[in-house]
Formats: structure tokens, C-alpha cells, sequence
């Protein structure tokens, strides 16, 4: 199970100018989300990466600048063998009925990438 603590990983404290009461809200809806993908596929995992206030996401590697991780809108479940990509690719009904998106696996080695928001694009499945 993905906790507050998981996803915030001590940010919200070391970072509380960035911190908002929105972001802990979105993180909310974001965690709980999350929590029922794993639940779905049946293996627990942790957190890659959960919120980035914008310096962090400044230094992340492939991070857009407009990411939502830094809304609380996103998170990055670990999946270094790529097989909760492959399950939500093939649970694409679970994922609309969660109300999530995924980032392709192409574009998410070793991490699966779950939002909260619809990308531009509008699909289920989005690329980066």
C-alpha cells in the first residue's frame, strides 16, 4: 500500500514554500487511485516518484517542466520487470474506471506513470 508518506517522501516538509493544501488534495485522490490499480493487479509495489516541487522536477531526468507531478496529479509506480505496464496496457477499462491515464511503457522504463488528468491528447494511453 502507497502511503502519504510514500509519495511525499518528506518534500512537503523540506519544500513546504512549494507545499499547497490543492496539492495535498490532488495527492489524496492521486494516492487513492493508485492504491486501487495495485490492488487490481495484485502486487504491491513503491513509489519511483510521487511529488516534485519544481526544483526537484528541474533535476529530474525526462521531466517535463509542466508535470503533474508537481501538482500531486501524477505518481510513478516502481516496475523494473515491466509488468504493470503490460497489465494496465492490457486493463485499459480498469484504468478509465480509476480514472487514470498511463504514459506508454516505451516511455517509462523501470516505472509505470499514472495521472490523475487527461493528457492533451485525450488518450487513455498517452507518449511523454
Amino acid at each position: 500500500m502507497i502511503t502519504r508518506d510514500d509519495y511525499f517522501k518528506g518534500r512537503d516538509l523540506t519544500y513546504d514554500n512549494d507545499y499547497t493544501d490543492a496539492i495535498e488534495q490532488n495527492s489524496i485522490v492521486t494516492i487513492r487511485a493508485a492504491n486501487q490499480l495495485l490492488i487490481a493487479f495484485g502486487q504491491d509495489r513503491g513509489v519511483n516518484s510521487g511529488w516534485r516541487p519544481p526544483a526537484i522536477n528541474a533535476l529530474t531526468a525526462h521531466a517535463s517542466p509542466t508535470s503533474l507531478h508537481m501538482t500531486g496529479q501524477a505518481i510513478d509506480i516502481e516496475d523494473e520487470t515491466g509488468e504493470l505496464d503490460a497489465w494496465c496496457m492490457a486493463h485499459q477499462k480498469v484504468l478509465e474506471a480509476l480514472g487514470l491515464w498511463l504514459e506508454h511503457p516505451v516511455d517509462t522504463p523501470r516505472w509505470c506513470h499514472v495521472q490523475t488528468i487527461a493528457p492533451h491528447s485525450g488518450n487513455r494511453v498517452f507518449y511523454a
